[in-house]
């Protein structure tokens, strides 16, 4: 078996928007290094500053190299048949195989990843990175950060993990279409191994352990094990499988829950790669209050912590149009609604403040009655237990779960103790309220 041990330096960290500025491609026979290929390459585009100082190689280097395309012919011919060896594998594979099918070659190879063998053959060392790596096991590393070194240290550290590879993990790795190929460097299989088949949600986590992505899931190892089945050369992807070091889980009795507490957590950690949810947040509510002469007024305004609203709206031309339903239904002022478009409104003449805040009071009734609370009841994760999510005024107060014992539920305040409150927001309760349309029956009302 031949290896290809690859190393490149690059413009960017994302394929589809970057250049390879230098390669460099080390033919391992399992034993010895057999042959070695290096080469600047003109990306036509500038080298970032930074990258100039980390690797060395600037503009005036780069400006008479051979173009990708150039060389194209004589890479793919040195991969073919061969097993593309990299330490972080996916980051060099996707450049070389995206500048290779730009230039008319598609290469189709198994890969390897030294990172992975490292942790899996080498375990208990204080670093996987290469420049750890190579000192602590005292391989020779000159040329830091460039290709042609980094590639042959590589090689070097492919001899160390061929020769203490005595459980067959290089074998394994090789096998078919060994999903662990496909993983991020630094990601633990076991911690993808015990995924369970069940709904949830699960949350990818990098070095610092801060929450880089949350999903939902109806089945949690299928739906995980789907965000590693390519290696797409965008920048969204490849940052993603650089920075993901750890997965943890929560599972959840219905799919319903899990898009629930999905949506909660985005919100409550902010994800730097969530972004499908980030405008779901209401950002208006409907607020009253007392005046200096005692008239209860009513505005739609900015949600702010310190006032809970009566209700919430995605934006203010939604709450504009609610309350003039309630002007027309209740007969109330358009000045003291804020819906006036001068100082003075047709209204009748104002009724004095006691009598005025009667219709007021009315309108807020009508609206807390027009707004259910009620609790969804539906299977549990354990036998003896059901799920229970509960909305208060039309608005989610949280979800839980309750043992079969406590479901004769007597009242509305002995329901809140088994539950976890969760953050409301517009697109969970359109979830929920769909839901209780579908299944009337799951539905208990108060």
């Amino acid at each position: 078996m031949l290896y290809a041990v690859v190393d490149i330096e690059t413009t960017g960290s994302h394929a589809s928007g970057n250049g390879i500025t230098e390669i460099g491609i080390v033919i391992h026979d399992g034993e010895k290094v057999i042959n070695f290929y290096e080469s600047l390459v003109n990306p036509l585009c500038p080298i970032p500053y930074f990258i100039q100082r980390l690797t060395g190689i600037d503009n005036n280097m780069v400006a008479r190299a051979p173009k990708f395309e150039e060389i194209a012919g004589q890479v793919f011919e040195l991969l073919q048949d061969k097993v593309f060896v990299a330490h972080n594998v996916n980051f060099d594979y996707s450049f070389v195989k995206h500048h290779l099918k730009n230039a008319g070659y598609e290469l189709e190879t198994k890969k390897l990843c030294t990172v992975r063998l490292s942790r899996k053959v080498l375990p208990g060392l204080n670093g996987y990175s290469l420049g750890k790596l190579t000192q602590r096991l005292g391989i020779n590393h000159g040329n830091h950060h460039r290709a042609g070194g980094d590639a042959l240290a590589t090689a070097d550290l492919l001899t160390i993990i061929l020769n203490n590879d005595k459980e067959g993990v290089i074998k394994e790795m090789l096998k078919g279409r060994n999903s662990e190929q496909y993983l991020p460097p630094h990601l633990p299989v076991e911690e993808l191994e015990q995924l369970p088949n069940t709904p949830g949600v699960y949350y990818f986590y990098n070095a610092a352990g801060k929450a880089i992505y949350i999903g939902k899931a109806k089945n949690i190892r299928k739906r995980v094990r789907s965000h590693f089945s390519n290696n797409k050369t965008n920048r969204q992807k490849q940052d993603f499988l650089r920075e993901t070091h750890r997965i943890t889980y929560k599972e959840c009795a219905t799919e319903l829950m899990a898009h629930i507490l999905e949506s909660s957590e985005i919100r409550r950690l902010w994800p730097i790669h969530n972004r499908s949810q980030r405008g779901f947040l209401p950002e208006f509510g409907l607020f009253v209050y007392d005046d200096m002469q005692g008239y209860k007024r009513f505005a739609v305004e900015k949600i702010r912590r310190s006032i809970k609203p009566i209700y919430t709206f995605n934006t203010i031309m939604e709450g504009h149009l609610r309350l003039r339903e309630l002007v027309e239904e209740f007969g109330l002022c358009k000045r003291l609604c804020n819906l006036a478009t001068s100082p003075e409104c047709d209204c009748a003449p104002h009724l004095p403040p006691e009598q005025y805040n009667v219709k007021a009071d009315e309108a807020i009734d009508w609206i807390r009655k027009h707004l259910p609370t009620f609790a969804l009841i539906d299977k549990g994760i354990e036998d003896n237990e059901h799920s229970c999510i509960l909305m208060v005024e039309g608005n989610l107060y949280g979800m839980g779960y309750l043992n079969d014992k406590k479901l004769q539920i007597k009242s509305i305040e002995t329901l809140r103790q088994s539950i976890e409150p969760l953050q409301d927001n517009d697109y969970i309760r359109n979830l929920v309220f769909r839901h209780a349309n579908e299944y009337p029956e799951k539905c208990v009302s108060f």
